[in-house]
């Protein structure tokens, strides 16, 4: 859908800060910290988790997503699919680092540390991809796909229409 760098910037902004905003509420009840943090630290937490989040999507697991995503569609041409299979395989690579993060967290903020730190992680990575992957496909990814078209494309289309009309007055 984002055919040029900033509209893949733009794009990724939108969705990084809905789907780690989303997921930091979601593991800070989970974990049953929302109530013993301070505001302070669940803005810091999240704000973390945004920057890293962000800059995985941009720059590590999108343009990797995509390329398996297309590879496993090559022979589809339902866009829906193809955008269903890139959605996928953006969860699947953002739950697998995200959750080291969200690992590396309650280990900070909790004293629930196991003997098993591989356990650990396989249980955070399991309940945050059965959480995650039905919140982009159902949720978020509509949602930012509508704010994508609705104010950014089209933002973009006038702004590149005024501009053909000006060059040819």
């Amino acid at each position: 859908m984002p055919t040029t760098k900033k509209e893949t910037f733009l794009f990724g902004l939108i969705m990084c800060f809905g789907m780690v905003l989303t997921m930091t509420v979601y593991n800070l009840f989970l974990n049953g910290i929302m109530e013993e943090m301070t505001i302070i630290a669940i803005v810091s937490d999240f704000a973390i988790g945004f920057m890293i989040a962000l800059t995985l999507d941009l720059l590590i697991i999108g343009p990797n997503a995509k390329k398996v995503a297309l590879k496993l569609t090559k022979n589809v041409n339902n866009s829906l699919i193809k955008i269903l299979a890139i959605s996928t395989c953006m969860v699947f690579g953002m739950a697998f680092f995200m959750s080291i993060y969200g690992l590396v967290s309650t280990y900070i903020h909790t004293d629930k540390i196991s003997n098993s730190i591989v356990l650990d992680y396989l249980a955070i990575y399991g309940k945050n991809l059965i959480v995650a992957l039905p919140l982009q496909l159902l949720v978020m990814g509509p949602i930012v796909r509508f704010i994508f078209v609705k104010l950014i494309k089209n933002r973009d289309n006038d702004a590149e229409l005024n501009n053909r009309i000006t060059i040819k007055n």
